[in-house]
């Protein structure tokens, strides 16, 4: 093999060890000396590129890091479809809201936190800003995190800010039969101009970004499904008034 390939026998014995990453051309090269063709030796191919750019995982050790990707994203994303099955959307978030998902805790650190996810907002109000696309769940604007006023305070803002020409809000009323993207819960996929999309998923004590090609496009068809699913921009924002103005009637 090595011989048809033009490599030395340690460097095909390190890619089958998995010491050592084939590029892309050199698996295409592989296949076709072995005689794979079709769809099994594009997926082969695919799978090799999708290789030099991993998904990672970032836990409390590298959560300033992540925050500093996620920014990098945020900024420099054409577009951001964010999926909100339990908590409303970061980059629409309030203070107070804003705390009580990080625990309601007085800290420098927490203030600190709350302060820059609040300030992330701005990107919304540049001359080149995103578009955002708030895809949420009927169930998440009802939950009263952090109480029934930080509820409403927040309700208001998700009104206000989807008057924004590039905020886009839809609500998936509750009473499904059946099960959807949302039952797997949340994400956040960012679009680029010029650059493959990426996906961004929270966890408990680990942040997690998906460069996967295989792996974005399924988000992306997730994101579709939801959008067929959810109610249209004017109905969600009829939804969310109402639920404002039934905390309003019950205070």
């Amino acid at each position: 093999m090595g011989q048809h390939l033009d490599v030395s026998y340690v460097t095909l014995s390190r890619y089958e060890s998995g010491a050592r990453t084939p590029k892309p051309e050199d698996v295409a090269q592989i296949l076709t000396t072995l005689g794979v063709r079709g769809a099994r030796y594009h997926e082969l191919v695919e799978m090799a590129r999708d290789a030099d750019q991993p998904n990672w995982v970032s836990g409390p050790t590298g959560a300033r890091r992540e925050l500093t990707t996620l920014i990098e994203f945020e900024t420099s994303a054409r577009h951001i479809t964010d999926v909100c099955t339990d908590v409303m959307p970061g980059l629409l978030q309030t203070a107070d809201y804003a705390a009580a998902v990080m625990g309601n805790q007085s800290d420098a650190d927490t203030n600190a936190r709350v302060t820059m996810r609040v300030g992330r907002q701005n990107i919304l109000y540049r001359a080149n800003a995103p578009t955002l696309e708030v895809i949420i769940t009927e169930h998440t604007l009802r939950e009263p995190l952090g109480g029934y006023d930080v509820l409403l305070e927040q309700l208001r803002h998700l009104a206000k800010m989807s008057e924004l020409d590039n905020v886009t809000i839809r609500a998936i009323p509750d009473g499904s039969t059946r099960w959807t993207p949302a039952h797997a819960g949340s994400f956040v996929l960012f679009e680029f101009a010029k650059a493959a999309p990426i996906v961004h998923l929270e966890h408990v004590a680990s942040s997690t970004s998906v460069y996967s090609a295989r792996e974005t496009r399924a988000y992306q068809q997730a994101a579709t499904t939801l959008r067929q699913i959810a109610m249209p921009p004017a109905q969600s924002a009829e939804l969310i008034n109402n639920i404002a103005n039934e905390l309003e009637r019950k205070r």
